[in-house]
């Protein structure tokens, strides 16, 4: 699966996921072959890019619940494009509060986890697509955690603009010669935290939640000490968020961190990220589940049978070297989950009914078919 910028679109080409316009209607549907007509008509509506299947590549499965995640964020980062370039511009947020909304509508009240499908960005989308994927997972993970709506609503409000300075332009003078002097990505984003405050007069909470989020992730580096700080529920949860995003995203430069290398960074560093946080983030997504391949501390290969909520890096397994069960959970066993194999897919679609004569339960998935065209 690669991404394909608007402007390189051949015709041919087999789409890798749905596409939909800026109001979530399906414009073409996945395996579908680009026409001259379809070009023009993703042009007219503005999208970014697409992804595109390999000549030989093989459709990847998804749910119903997948390919409404799909839809909602194609819709939505629209909305917060327009929203930071208009922050961006006038300093004021106009529909900030409408956008977490619809986000905490959709995703700020789930009573099941969902597959957090990962996108490629680029230059040109990458601070909006994380900023909108970073605000589904803080409402995810602050109703795991109970969060009071005005709570919930300020974080998922934070985590849209926690970004702004980001795309914004700090024309600054030069010491010599009154050129524009480039600033660093950190210091943007503390001028952009300013920017921030003036956007949100009436919600100091907003500014607050980002700049202590983002001390949280400088003490990574710095070793300071956060101790004597009151840190806000939201801030532990946007940095949670935006770590995970961060480390997980694909780009277009280096290969995103897998799930359980991103949840291994986060447990590393308990006095950053608290742990029931992550443990909210492990209750809102899926990570090792049924069908899902991975390499052990050993080299061996297996195939994750059944989750373990208690322990999440500790499933039971499919041992490939010869079909044998084994409980992760066990004590006995000195097998430990080293990483997720790299395939083009992580999540396969199993023989449900072979699984339930031998004995094991498994949550099923309602794969949808795919038109062959």
């Amino acid at each position: 699966m690669r991404f394909i910028k608007t402007e390189d679109l051949k015709t041919g080409m087999r789409l890798a996921r749905p596409i939909y316009n800026k109001d979530g209607v399906l414009l073409y549907e996945r395996n579908s072959k680009l026409t001259h007509q379809g070009i023009v008509s993703v042009r007219n509506f503005g999208l970014l890019g697409i992804f595109i299947l390999e000549p030989a590549e093989p459709v990847p499965p998804m749910t119903r619940a997948d390919i409404e995640f799909e839809r909602f964020q194609t819709m939505c980062v629209f909305s917060i494009k327009e929203e930071l370039d208009t922050i961006a511009k006038t300093g004021r947020a106009q529909k900030s509060q409408l956008i977490a909304s619809n986000i905490i509508k959709d995703y700020g009240h789930l009573d099941a986890k969902i597959n957090f499908l990962q996108n490629l960005r680029n230059k040109e989308d990458y601070t909006y697509k994380h900023s909108l994927n970073v605000a589904i997972l803080c409402a995810m993970m602050s109703n795991m955690m109970n969060l009071m709506v005005a709570e919930q609503m300020e974080v998922v409000q934070a985590a849209i603009v926690h970004d702004i300075g980001k795309i914004m332009r700090f024309e600054e003078e030069a010491a010599a010669g009154g050129e524009l002097a480039d600033l660093t990505m950190d210091a943007r984003e503390v001028a952009g935290h300013a920017v921030i405050e003036d956007a949100f007069p009436s919600k100091p909470n907003i500014k607050r939640i980002c700049t202590q989020a983002k001390k949280l992730l400088q003490s990574i580096k710095t070793g300071e000490d956060l101790s004597s700080i009151r840190l806000v529920n939201g801030a532990r949860i946007l940095a949670v968020a935006e770590t995970y995003d961060r480390m997980t995203a694909m780009k277009l430069e280096e290969e995103p961190a897998s799930e359980v290398e991103a949840l291994k960074y986060l447990l590393s560093y308990p006095d950053v990220f608290h742990e029931k946080v992550v443990d909210a983030l492990v209750h809102s997504i899926n990570i090792l589940v049924p069908g899902v391949s991975v390499e052990l501390n050993t080299g061996e290969k297996a195939l994750v049978l059944t989750a373990n909520e208690r322990n999440i890096l500790q499933p039971i397994i499919l041992m490939f070297r010869d079909n044998s069960i084994v409980d992760l959970s066990d004590e006995s066993e000195e097998l430990e989950i080293k990483d997720i194999m790299r395939t083009l897919d992580n999540r396969h679609v199993m023989d449900m009914d072979l699984l339930k004569k031998s004995g094991i339960q498994v949550e099923e998935e309602e794969y949808v078919e795919i038109p062959i065209i």
